[in-house]
């Protein structure tokens, strides 16, 4: 990577499976408890796990999702090297408050859940809405942030929001007719390949079994939706400020996030590396983690 240069690439495709956990020392995603912080007169939930030093990884989550819906082969698959710490922000889970209606304001609860653990800097890996988040981190707090994984995610204001909301509708008459989870649509092409890793992600889902998280309220859904469509109508940010050096992922075939507006962004990024995942959609970071992390790592790692 360089000053204004953007290094893409494209990634032959790895079957996904459903292989065992990995190990950090006694804990994984799926046992490792929920704790909570007192920031702001706000409870924060929120779950850590792998090595006690270094630059820690803070993860950012989709759009209506709770700390149970991060697919445990990247948490456990980064948490093998890194410190991570993944939280429900403020209203959503288990966390207290309501959900603000704006990416800026997430932005600040975000920044002061992070500031309230002390540290000084940390990395970003936001997913879909939380890479939203994560860009409105740096913008506001950049000394905090060392490096950043965008995935599945593009620039505020960048378009196609109209057409966002028409497919997450279709998605979700589409799951209510057929009594399954509308991310089947959302995050999977309906190929083989496809329906077969929607399958496996959901059955990582649920390997966690005890003190799993509270369902998204009403309030927190509307909230967000409110923020998304916000972000989208609004100008664009001037992304050539976030200097950091940037891995942004996504799935040729995402519905949710075009593709074209993953590599918008990179290309607004003064220091940006584009990788696009083949035959797979929003959730291609999930379908294809077998060499997502390994890449966020050696990214994380240069």
């Amino acid at each position: 990577m360089g000053n204004n240069a953007m290094d893409i690439t494209l990634v032959a495709g790895i079957s996904s499976g459903t292989g065992s956990a990995t190990r950090m020392g006694h804990v994984t995603w799926k046992d490792v408890p929920t704790r909570t912080m007192e920031v702001g007169g706000v409870s924060f939930a929120y779950r850590e796990l792998g090595p006690d030093s270094g630059v820690p990884v803070i993860f950012l989550h989709h759009l209506m999702a709770v700390l149970d819906d991060w697919d445990p082969r990247v948490i456990d698959g980064i948490a093998a090297q890194r410190r991570v710490i993944a939280f429900d922000n403020r209203g959503v889970g288990a966390s207290g408050g309501s959900v603000p209606d704006s990416i800026e304001e997430m932005g600040r609860d975000a920044i002061a859940f992070i500031r309230a653990f002390g540290f000084k800097q940390v990395d970003l890996l936001g997913f879909s809405l939380g890479g939203g988040v994560a860009q409105m981190i740096a913008l506001q707090a950049p000394d905090l942030v060392r490096r950043m994984v965008l995935a599945g995610t593009g620039p505020r204001g960048g378009g196609g929001i109209e057409e966002i909301t028409r497919v997450a509708v279709i998605a979700y008459l589409k799951a209510a007719l057929t009594l399954s989870d509308a991310r089947n649509f959302l995050f999977f092409p309906r190929t083989p390949e496809g329906k077969g890793a929607a399958k496996d992600y959901f059955s990582r889902l649920k390997e966690r079994i005890k003190d799993r998280d509270q369902p998204i309220s009403l309030q927190a859904r509307r909230a967000q939706l409110n923020a998304i469509r916000t972000a989208g109508l609004s100008a664009p940010d001037d992304l050539s400020v976030i200097t950091q050096p940037v891995f942004v992922a996504n799935g040729d075939h995402d519905l949710m996030v075009a593709s074209s507006l993953s590599a918008d962004m990179a290309r607004r990024l003064p220091n940006a590396q584009l990788t696009i995942y083949p035959d797979s959609g929003h959730g291609g970071v999930f379908q294809h983690h077998q060499v997502f992390v390994p890449a966020v790592l050696d990214f994380l790692a240069d």
